[in-house]
């Protein structure tokens, strides 16, 4: 009896003692962090995949490249066919200068026939002649100038539609070098160097796990009591008494209550409806992802 007596006394302490551990806290959550999935625009064989789990990668740096041959076949087709485009293009001064000529001839003989007339040594209908073949000439010149200036549009617009296209290759071949934009750690490497990419394939998982957040869930009665960029404790806890303190700074405020989250407690166990917010808190490399913390405030 005195045994079992001293156990319900234990048991009941222990209780006691959880009960005022989670009274300590005012909300509990669990660690996330910035998550980047990067995935091949372009299809291709993968040339190189050159990380692996767990490697740290700055931002920036190379992660894959895709195979660009075909890319640079079609860039070469593209590049003879604007170079043919150009050489097709009139050169309209050159194409109009034996009429330019002939104008000009008609004009000084105008000129000479004028003379003569005012001396009478020529007719109106020899001046009339060469007026009307001055017009022909002048309206020969203008068709063959529009004629001329419509075929060199053209061509333009077609070596505009050409460049456009080998600008599209350009960037598609780009596309084929993978980048980092974030630094941080390689989270998930979901391909092997020698696969085939299609464009949208998750290649690799990218993480940066020197900043991490703190997902915790607060009451509307706890709202009243915090404001973006306040600082708060924030205690990693890793199982047992394994308790680790580190400064949180809030981020961010959920506008819209939930319900919550059946793995999440909170002051009042009572409350349905809570407003999460997160808590950037500087990782000392303990902390992973999905890792339960508690915050107070």
């Amino acid at each position: 009896m005195k045994t079992k007596t001293i156990a319900l006394a234990t048991l009941a302490l222990a209780c006691l003692a959880s009960c005022n551990s989670k009274a300590e806290y005012d909300a509990s959550g669990n660690f996330e962090a910035t998550e980047v999935t990067l995935s091949a625009e372009s299809a291709g064989k993968i040339l190189m995949l050159g990380v692996n789990e767990g490697d740290t990668v700055s931002a920036g740096q190379i992660i894959a490249l895709i195979d660009t041959a075909q890319l640079h076949f079609q860039k070469e087709q593209l590049l003879f066919q604007r170079s043919a485009s150009e050489v097709s293009r009139p050169d309209i001064s050159v194409q109009l200068a034996s009429l330019h000529r002939e104008l000009d001839k008609q004009m000084y003989e105008r000129e000479r026939v004028l003379r003569l007339l005012a001396d009478g040594a020529a007719t109106s209908k020899q001046l009339d002649d060469i007026n009307s073949a001055i017009r022909v000439l002048e309206d020969r010149i203008s068709a063959q100038q529009s004629s001329l200036n419509n075929s060199t549009a053209s061509i333009n617009e077609s070596a505009s539609a050409i460049e456009s296209q080998i600008r599209q290759i350009d960037n598609r071949i780009d596309d084929c070098t993978i980048t980092s934009p974030i630094a941080g750690t390689i989270l998930t490497k979901y391909c092997e160097a020698g696969e085939y990419a299609v464009p949208g394939k998750a290649l690799v998982k990218v993480a940066d796990l020197g900043k991490i957040y703190l997902r915790a869930y607060l009451t509307s009665a706890q709202l009243a009591d915090i404001e973006l960029g306040q600082n708060v404790t924030v205690t990693a806890n890793f199982g047992g008494d394994k308790l680790f303190d580190y400064p949180g700074t809030i981020t961010w405020i959920s506008a819209e209550s939930e319900f919550t989250p059946k793995n999440i407690q909170t002051q009042d166990s009572r409350s349905n409806l809570v407003y999460a917010v997160k808590i950037a808190v500087k990782n000392d490399g303990r902390l992973k992802i999905g890792g339960f913390g508690n915050v107070k405030l």
